[in-house]
């Protein structure tokens, strides 16, 4: 089957304090899957570790969580996710996006609950299932768009 619209890969970034959730579209961009996350020590270790899925899984855009406050003001969380965007950005070849991450953590970790994953085995995936609610979030939103008539 042929298609005139070249296939883009999504990687979505939740970005820790300690860990980053990393996850990844298909080649349709319709699903999101967990990766393993990451915990590099420095920032410049983190931006060289999302580069590296990059290149591995040919990814177009990657969206980077942005921890807005209730009241949609910016806090150092989203102040720090602003800086880590931009430095992704730099001299790279992906386009970098930023995607309302408001009471994800929150609903990753309910849904976590919900599936009794244990506490401590939660604090790991928490961050994976929060990237993965981020970039599904993205992926819904950007094909219902493409849906809607002009």
């Amino acid at each position: 089957m042929e298609t005139d619209e070249a296939v883009t890969r999504y990687l979505g970034v939740d970005l820790g304090t300690r860990r980053i959730g990393v996850a990844l579209s298909d080649e349709l961009g319709l699903t999101a899957q967990a990766l393993p996350t990451l915990e590099p020590p420095t920032v410049d270790d983190a931006v060289d570790a999302i580069r590296a899925l990059i290149d591995r899984y040919g990814v177009g855009e990657v969206v980077v969580g942005l921890p807005k406050n209730m009241n949609g003001t910016l806090g150092p969380a989203a102040e720090k996710a602003l800086a880590f965007a931009r430095r992704l950005e730099e001299g790279g070849d992906a386009k970098v996006t930023l995607w309302d991450e408001r009471l994800t953590s929150r609903a990753a970790e309910r849904l976590l609950i919900e599936a009794n994953v244990r506490r401590a085995k939660r604090r790991r995936a928490l961050d994976q299932m929060a990237a993965v609610l981020i970039l599904q979030g993205f992926l819904d939103r950007t094909r219902v768009q493409k849906d809607r008539p002009s």
